[in-house]
């Protein structure tokens, strides 16, 4: 179905297949939440689109086990520095 599942390039991306398992469910869940996909894709296929958000590194899992993207984090350094010049 998804050639990238089937390589140990993404696992290797995560660290895993259990925090590959865990990353794409909980992105999924969020996407069909409403958030909005990180990548261009002109399929609508929310599970194709988490995997090209995996592979493109727009989204991982942080130490505590939640999602993040790379979005995410240049903001909350943006607002560390901000604090910093206070």
């Amino acid at each position: 179905m998804f050639d990238e599942l089937k390589e140990e390039k993404i696992v290797n991306k995560v660290g895993g297949r259990y925090k590959l398992a865990t990353l794409m469910q909980k992105r999924l869940i969020a996407l069909l939440n409403g958030a909005k996909p990180l990548v261009s894709t002109r399929s609508d296929n929310k599970m194709a689109i988490v995997i090209q958000e995996i592979m493109q590194d727009k989204i991982y899992l942080d130490t505590a086990g939640f999602v993040q993207s790379l979005e995410d984090q240049i903001q909350d350094m943006g607002e560390l520095d901000e604090d910093e010049d206070v």
